[in-house]
């Protein structure tokens, strides 16, 4: 069979390529306390995860036929859970909460009653909350920006990143790069 023969070329039409790597390790993960603050405002005890985060990228195929080198991916994501590990998540856009650093603590102000934690456990998210999906957002702009300085030349389309809270429980954030 010629496959250069015009009719073929005229109405074959070929599979679009697309191309995408995932990682989900062990490693990839974040131990974290936090609290939520549902939709009639009713705020949720502290208390804390062990996350797990996956990650998958779209993208244009480099010369040597990759999407991105795993060997040095991998590591990018593990440094983006670690600085969230052991740490207490608090949502810094939150229009209920009311927060001031004071001292070697931040106060978080909820209604009526007062947090206290030290300045050191806790991480600012400029979330408007913690929820697995907003973390998985925030993961995702984390590695993006990672992700854009250490691979310049890389032509990455899409990303998505999951966050697992509890087994078969997680938020889901899938965003062009």
């Amino acid at each position: 069979m010629n496959l250069n023969h015009p009719w073929l070329l005229a109405n074959v039409r070929l599979m679009p390529r697309r191309f995408s790597i995932e990682v989900a390790k062990d490693y990839f993960n974040f131990a974290s306390a936090h609290f939520l603050i549902f939709a009639n405002g009713r705020r949720e005890a502290l208390h804390g995860h062990n996350y797990q985060v996956s990650v998958a990228v779209e993208g244009e195929l480099d010369p040597a036929g990759v999407v991105l080198d795993f060997i040095t991916f991998k590591p990018l994501v593990k440094r983006v859970c670690d600085d969230l590990d052991h740490r207490t998540l608090i949502q810094s856009e939150n229009p209920i909460l009311k927060l001031r650093k004071k001292g070697a603590g931040i106060e978080i102000f909820y209604k009526k009653q007062k947090l206290l934690l030290p300045k050191s456990d806790v991480i600012l998210l400029p979330l408007a909350n913690t929820s697995t999906e907003l973390l998985a957002e925030y993961i995702a702009k984390q590695i993006n920006r990672r992700v854009r300085q250490t691979f310049s030349a890389t032509k990455l389309k899409y990303m998505e990143v999951a966050v697992e809270e509890a087994r078969g429980q997680r938020g889901i954030f899938r965003g062009e790069f």
